[in-house]
């Protein structure tokens, strides 16, 4: 009986529960990101200000935030398929309200509701490592990362692509089936889970401040996470909008088409990410963080070239997705049993920091444009590197 019940709660990872599990990431996490090159469309569309619109993205980030928190934590509890499966659906019935909208009250309500339950890649990142054999885990979950990044990235293109073709209400209606497919797959093919946690969840929750109070690693890389998040939002928020001045004079498909170049960006990211296990992840933190400055200082001379935006794009997005990389090999390493929930704190401050960059940029674009995005980006970006030197110094000492 024993060994049957094993055997219910460690199914093995085929390569098609693999795949499902990376397009479904991919997929699901893009559902954040549709936004952000529709912006100015939907500005018009309700006749609001760009800052207006831009609360949209903001409340989605504080809406993944939330799920993030409150939700990811469940994983240890329940069953994790079902859990899936209840979360799938109020990410339809989100997408949904998104494409009829009638106002922007409405569909910034529906855009926070989507962040809420599009925490989905968080439940199956860490589902991927309980099923995988133990030596072809960091495989496994590399492939699941990559639908991640993928997905981050190349949303942007299909939505500014669909947006400038067909209208942005399109691209909520196309999620919606995309997600209707994908509850369908996961219903099917994806292997139930046990839950591992056996008290209840207000001793859960208070588990994560014990965490936070005495894991200084922990609280390092969620620093460090949330200011180079919030430098990466800043930048895809205000894109669209550097794009429709006069010197461009581009739409929201050349914003999307922007994800390609950082698809790019996030190959290059995931080789330096092996890198971590060749050098100490905390040293190669701070030549990531480095790249992430760098990127703003070629966006600061760039506000009339798209040369110079690619090539910047390019170094954000390597030195984003490889700092975000190094910093989960550090937390992962710390508490092996405590994955789950150590991941809950590092990716709430991760999207915390998203929404901050997000509603800073939205203030700095009405007054001082690209150059107050840029300053915003870099400052941000030295904040981290200088945090992140005087601690490594300060460990090296002791």
């Amino acid at each position: 009986m024993t060994a049957i019940q094993a055997s219910k709660t460690h199914p093995h990872l085929t390569q098609l529960t693999l795949w499902i599990m990376t397009i479904a990431t991919g997929l699901v996490v893009a559902n954040i990101y549709y936004n952000q090159p529709l912006l100015a469309d939907i500005a018009h569309t309700f006749k609001i200000t760009d800052k207006k619109a831009q609360q949209l993205s903001l409340f989605t980030q504080i809406g993944y935030a939330s799920g993030l928190l409150f939700i990811v934590p469940l994983a240890d509890m329940v069953k994790r398929k079902r859990l899936i499966l209840i979360d799938l659906v109020l990410v339809v019935f989100s997408l949904l309200i998104s494409a009829l909208a009638p106002s922007i009250i409405i569909l910034t309500i529906a855009g926070f509701l989507l962040g809420l339950s599009s925490i989905i890649p968080q439940l199956l990142i860490p589902m991927a490592a309980h099923l995988a054999n133990a030596h072809e885990r960091g495989k496994k979950l590399g492939v699941v990362m990559s639908g991640l990044l993928i997905g981050i990235l190349l949303s942007r293109t299909l939505s500014g692509f669909i947006g400038q073709h067909f209208g942005w209400r399109s691209m909520y209606y196309i999620a919606t089936g995309i997600m209707v497919v994908i509850w369908v797959l996961i219903f099917l093919f994806l292997p139930e889970v046990e839950s591992d946690y056996k008290g209840n969840y207000k001793s859960l929750m208070k588990s994560l401040i014990h965490l936070v109070k005495t894991q200084p690693k922990l609280r390092m890389a969620a620093f460090r996470g949330a200011l180079c998040f919030a430098g990466f939002s800043a930048f895809w928020t205000t894109l669209v909008f550097l794009l429709k001045q006069p010197q461009f004079n581009e739409g929201s498909a050349a914003a999307g088409a922007f994800g390609l170049v950082g698809a790019f960006g996030a190959l290059a990211a995931g080789l330096m990410g092996r890198l971590s296990d060749k050098m100490d992840s905390y040293k190669l933190s701070g030549y990531t963080l480095f790249l992430v400055l760098i990127s703003y200082v070629v966006f600061y001379f760039s506000s009339h070239s798209i040369a110079g935006l690619v090539i910047g794009v390019i170094i954000l997005d390597i030195g984003v997705q490889a700092t975000h990389l190094s910093n989960q090999s550090i937390i992962f390493a710390l508490i092996p049993e405590a994955r789950n929930r150590l991941n809950t704190v590092y990716m709430v401050s991760y999207f915390v920091g998203g929404a901050s960059g997000t509603f800073l940029a939205s203030m700095l674009w009405k007054n001082y444009q690209w150059t107050g995005v840029c300053a915003i980006g870099g400052g941000l970006a030295l904040i981290a590197l200088a945090a992140h030197l005087f601690n490594y110094k300060k460990n090296v000492r002791n």
